[in-house]
């Protein structure tokens, strides 16, 4: 998504005392957060979440993420993708409304926002389910409703549904997607009312404490979602609703107000920079403290090892730990600076000093490249491997984990190629004839 370029309050640095000539100012965008353009370091998690998914899918069909033992569990903690996906889409959507609503002015304009999720979304995903209805769906075919709820991606909606699991066949992972939607409809609506309260602060800096108010009153009400969910009756199918996941989009959203207020924050080095500047340059304690959060995850404690089981208390444990971790995982990246250069290879000694080994890793050119396919390898990966069981003959919860990981992941990246080469990029390309920004 393009992003508008900052215009930030640069503050005049001054000459201390006695000095005979005034020391030169850094340039903001070497130690300020990166805020406009492609951010090749969030790209690189996308890629790692795409492949995350697919890990945990492929896992849990063989069994293996369902298997007791510490193997099992860390095979299940894969699905924390998932805040991932939502924390990204946070941070980066939620950008240009942040920057309004801390300069009190009006946000982007709706329209364009809606029609670019819109071609974004829906032309490679309705490739993908119309083989998938037409492979494994035959008998629904004849159905307008189970059309319609597919190809709106309304299907999670559906509270007595004629499949099993999550959705149709082959499209099991597409609740998640769903949920993505609703928070792109609902986004605009949620940035006004932020800006709302925002706008009664008198300056940048009561504004932005105003918009990390209004979204921890957003992460608030994601876990009192948990108490339709669970009372006075279990009710499985709200775990794949918006309302839950909140506080996960809420931690991206809280990122992109932190990276735009430090450019507009008054004086030489305020907290907001000043945090900004330590989580940039220290990503191996943020991940190693999300590493905590996803050891936890791998534990009964936050619930049973498929979606939406477990209790209350195991499902408010599994909602705090995936803010958490989400939350530190991007950190690092979205509040860093933008890079002076190509990052040093990996097998150099630069590449593991001052906490660079990151930026290698993310801004790596085969990170680059499964960032680009990330969302076909999303879209493709159930229709792969289950035509793959289906051809080995594999039951349920059987088989061999490598077996099926590598030709899975081989044809599911392949198929995202040639769907980012000749449906997303002609999409995209296409939708710009209808709006087109000054």
């Amino acid at each position: 998504m393009a992003s508008l370029s900052p215009a930030p309050e640069e503050p005049a640095d001054t000459p201390s005392a006695g000095a005979s000539t005034a020391a030169p100012a850094p340039d903001p965008a070497l130690v300020l957060p990166q805020v406009g353009g492609r951010n090749e370091a969030l790209d690189g998690i996308r890629a790692a979440a795409a492949l995350m998914v697919l890990v945990f899918h492929v896992a849990t069909e063989t069994g293996d993420a369902l298997a007791p033992g510490v193997l099992g569990g860390l095979l299940s903690a894969f699905d924390l993708a998932v805040p991932l996906f939502f924390a990204l889409s946070g941070v980066l959507l939620y950008r240009p409304w942040a920057r309004a609503a801390l300069e009190g002015r009006r946000g982007p304009d709706v329209r364009v926002y809606l029609w670019r999720r819109v071609v974004r979304v829906f032309p490679a995903y309705w490739l993908v389910a119309v083989a998938a209805l037409l492979i494994w769906s035959r008998d629904q075919l004849g159905s307008p409703r189970y059309w319609i709820e597919t190809l709106t991606l309304t299907f999670p909606f559906n509270t007595d549904p004629s499949w099993v699991g999550t959705g149709p066949y082959g499209l099991g992972q597409m609740w998640s997607l769903s949920v993505e939607v609703s928070f792109y409809l609902l986004l605009p609506l949620f940035a006004l009312l932020l800006a709302l309260w925002a706008r009664r602060g008198t300056s940048v800096d009561a504004r932005g404490r105003r918009l990390l108010w209004g979204l921890a009153v957003m992460a608030a009400l994601a876990l009192l979602a948990l108490v339709p969910q669970y009372f006075p009756e279990h009710r499985s199918y709200m775990h794949a609703w918006l309302p839950r996941t909140l506080g996960m989009f809420a931690g991206g959203m809280a990122l992109a107000v932190l990276s735009e207020w430090a450019w507009r924050e008054p004086g030489p080095d305020g907290p907001v920079r000043r945090f900004c500047r330590t989580a940039a340059s220290a990503p191996g304690v943020c991940w190693l403290a999300a590493g905590g959060f996803f050891a936890l995850c791998a534990t009964e404690a936050t619930g049973g090892r498929f979606i939406g089981s477990g209790n209350f208390w195991t499902a408010l444990l599994e909602s705090l730990s995936t803010m958490g971790f989400a939350f530190l995982v991007l950190a690092p990246a979205a509040l860093a600076p933008r890079p002076a250069g190509p990052p040093p290879p990996l097998r150099s000694a630069a590449a593991w000093t001052g906490g660079r080994w990151l930026d290698s890793l993310l801004r790596h050119r085969v990170c680059q490249f499964l960032a680009k396919v990330s969302y076909g390898v999303f879209l493709w990966q159930f229709l792969v491997l289950y035509l793959w069981r289906d051809f080995t003959g594999q039951e349920i919860f059987t088989g061999s984990f490598w077996l099926d990981m590598v030709p899975v992941t081989a044809v599911t990246v392949l198929l995202a190629a040639a769907t980012h080469r000749w449906v997303e990029e002609p999409s995209r390309l296409w939708s710009r004839k209808f709006f087109r920004r000054p």
